[in-house]
């Protein structure tokens, strides 16, 4: 863990950025911190978890969203200190050393990338739902085409789509919940109110006892994914300081409310183990058992609001990690090439490698893209680990050197940094231990030792090249 060249970043850093334009306004930047928590992982692949867990799975999203708070906070505190739009790698490269930024940059990357597919196909099977015999492809690439264009735009184009995904997502859940807890309270007419018997019957609270919650404590870590794009998207606002400590500070009452809220209303409403739990959406099988007409085409449309907001973000988040690796000499230079204040070059191919992973859904459905997919699996993880790494050392350096900088502080530091990496290794180990999660772990190792060992040469090389 060589931190040969983490002092010159240090110094470097107010340049980082600099050719990017600020054109994120504050509303832009609240709203999507406040939509970023709310995807399709939550709407629809909840439902996975619901099914495993039965109603603990309010306990493991409440165990899961404790640990994003915990990484939230640290990440917060390195980026109201440091904006950068490469964001946690850059603070790895300033606490560790450059194949650090490296790793986790480029491992980042790629998850977007291969997120930005998953988002097209998932929001082209809808549209196709409604215009059948339309081809699925053909919506994906009208997708890819109105994000790209929208992103090789000024910064604020995509703020502004970011902020009416936003406003529609958290319109959509917030009446999903009032219309829940008047439903359990009583207060709907025709509704009668199900009181406790769906959180106790049907097998109790674990009704498939502690491995159903570890499964469901699994699937809920992955759908806190998209937090992070807050604190890239902060280095392009007019205040980003005091946008990153907004949006950090704010984070429990979202997750508390947005997620385990969420899960909450609906194993009380719904029993667990009801089939349309999974083939509809937990959100769709809620909504249909209080007798709402049409419940699943409107699910259907937030959903596809999700999906295209979490393309926008992604492709907006990959395109300037890419910028920021770049322009710190960690990848071609092609690729940090900026034209109006926007990296275009970075935009273009991201959404170029996002499609080719389309393509490759279509093209080799049973081997490479179940691969890609395993190899993307637990990269949130090893970024979250970086991350608290990270926050460990800098929050030392910065304490001696500027600690008027420390406007946000990680709580109880560093008693509960270290409590938050004990939690990561645990659910390394219970990924291990799982059949269905295992191969994803392996496949992110595999990649995560690649670009270690790839960045620690480079690293090497500058090293040789400066002496």
């Amino acid at each position: 863990m060589s931190r040969t060249n983490a002092p010159a970043t240090t110094d470097a850093q107010p340049k980082v950025d600099s050719p990017l334009t600020h054109g994120l306004k504050q509303r832009h930047l609240s709203m999507i911190a406040l939509g970023g928590v709310i995807g399709a992982g939550l709407f629809v692949g909840s439902g996975a978890g619901i099914a495993a867990a039965g109603p603990s799975i309010i306990l493991a999203y409440g165990i899961s969203g404790a640990l994003v708070m915990l990484v939230m906070r640290m990440l917060g505190e390195m980026s109201a200190a440091n904006p950068a739009s490469g964001s946690f790698s850059v603070h790895a490269e300033r606490a560790i050393g450059p194949w650090a930024g490296f790793t986790a940059g480029w491992a980042f990357w790629v998850l977007l990338c291969v997120a930005v597919g998953l988002e097209g196909i998932g929001a082209a099977k809808i549209v196709t739902g409604w215009l059948p015999g339309t081809p699925e492809w053909a919506w994906v690439a009208l997708f890819m085409l109105v994000f790209t264009a929208t992103n090789l735009a000024a910064v604020k184009n995509f703020g502004e789509f970011e902020f009416w995904f936003a406003a529609l997502k958290v319109a959509a859940i917030t009446l999903f919940l009032v219309l829940g807890l008047l439903a359990i309270l009583g207060v709907l007419p025709d509704t009668p109110a199900p009181g406790t018997s769906n959180l106790t019957g049907e097998g109790g609270f674990l009704p498939n006892g502690s491995e159903g919650l570890v499964l469901g404590l699994l699937a809920s870590v992955f759908a806190y994914g998209g937090l992070e794009t807050v604190t890239i998207a902060a280095a392009e606002s007019e205040k980003p300081v005091q946008g990153v400590a907004r949006a950090v500070r704010t984070a429990m009452w979202r997750i508390a409310v947005f997620y385990i809220g969420s899960m909450a209303v609906i194993v009380t409403l719904v029993p667990w183990n009801d089939k349309t739990v999974v083939e509809k959406g937990p959100y769709v099988a809620a909504l249909d058992h209080l007798g709402i007409d049409g419940a699943g085409q409107i699910m259907n449309v937030v959903v596809l609001v999700a999906l295209l907001s979490a393309m926008n973000a992604n492709i907006y988040g990959a395109s300037r990690m890419a910028y920021s690796l770049v322009d710190r000499g960690q990848g071609p230079k092609a690729l940090g090439r900026i034209s109006g204040g926007v990296p275009r070059v970075g935009v273009l191919c991201s959404s170029v490698f996002g499609f080719g992973c389309v393509l490759l859904s279509y093209w080799r459905p049973d081997d490479v893209f179940p691969w890609l997919l395993n190899m993307i699996g637990a990269v949130i993880l090893v970024v979250w680990i970086f991350i608290a790494v990270s926050q460990l050392l800098l929050r030392r350096r910065t304490e001696r050197e500027t600690p008027e900088k420390l406007v946000v502080r990680m709580w109880l530091y560093p008693g509960l940094t270290w409590v938050a990496l004990a939690a990561m290794a645990g659910i390394f180990v219970l990924m291990a231990r799982q059949s269905d999660t295992r191969d994803q772990l392996m496949a992110t190792g595999v990649l995560t030792v690649v670009l270690a060992v790839i960045g620690y040469a480079r690293q090497r090389m500058g090293a040789r090249q400066e002496a």
